[in-house]
């Protein structure tokens, strides 16, 4: 399982790097939500299984402790830049190569090389093609939501393929109302609120098998692929957590 890595450092611990081809990758999220998919990375992260026993992830928070106006998406990325800068400077000096994968499948550089991530939703935010851009120029990889991380959840219980029309509220009420959700806080919960919702359980998202991941990815790779527009704005709904799982963290499942 991932080991998780809270708060705001960005070198690792002094003595805890190991050599070059063994260390684990490093992966640095900033999320737009300051509870939700913190938690969320947490438990996945406990409860994972990885792609390849022989290769392993830490995730470092990068903005743990950031105010509101420093989550805003266009804002994360260029930040989320910085931070990328610092890391493949760092990863240079420890010996380590660029990674990419080719279109055939072949592998280049390290796999090992650090990532940076930001996971953010459409919400009313302003500014979200934007802020795409700016990451695809800079090597920041994006898992983003439309209308917010409550679809991603959502796809947990059920599949989904009509609009939200932008209201993340709509994303939230339909979930905190599947069969289940609200026993996931405790004996005898028959109701949350849309503010304790906030907070993950993993019942919300485990499943003894792996199917309720596999589900929800396959649920949120068919809805993604409906969409013709090149503006992520009209992705409604829209979801790739799944990548962020899976090229990230380097999972294969949970």
């Amino acid at each position: 399982m991932a080991r998780p890595r809270g708060g705001d450092r960005i070198t690792p611990k002094k003595g805890g790097t190991r050599g070059r081809t063994d260390r684990d990758r490093q992966v640095y999220v900033y999320t737009e939500g300051a509870v939700t998919e913190p938690e969320y990375i947490d438990i996945i992260v406990k409860n994972g299984v990885w792609n390849r026993p022989d290769r392993k992830a830490q995730y470092h928070i990068a903005n743990a402790n950031a105010e509101g106006k420093h989550r805003k998406p266009h804002q994360m990325v260029k930040e989320a830049v910085g931070t990328r800068r610092k890391v493949e400077r760092e990863a240079k000096a420890a010996g380590l190569k660029p990674y990419k994968v080719l279109k055939n499948g072949t592998e280049q550089g390290d796999w090992n090389w650090p990532q940076v991530w930001v996971i953010f939703d459409r919400d009313d935010h302003q500014g979200i093609p934007e802020a795409m851009s700016l990451a695809d120029e800079e090597g920041i990889r994006v898992a983003y939501s439309h209308p917010c991380f409550e679809l991603w959840r959502f796809l947990h219980y059920t599949n989904y393929t009509s609009t939200f029309s932008g209201v993340c509220g709509d994303a939230n009420s339909r979930l905190r109302s599947r069969p289940g959700f609200a026993a996931t806080y405790g004996p005898g919960v028959h109701r949350v609120s849309e503010q304790e919702s906030k907070h993950m359980r993993k019942d919300q998202v485990l499943s003894k098998d792996g199917h309720r991941y596999e589900s929800a990815k396959k649920y949120a790779k068919k809805i993604n692929d409906g969409h013709s527009s090149s503006n992520p704005n009209a992705w409604d709904p829209y979801t790739n957590v799944w990548s962020f799982v899976e090229q990230g963290l380097l999972l294969s499942g949970y």
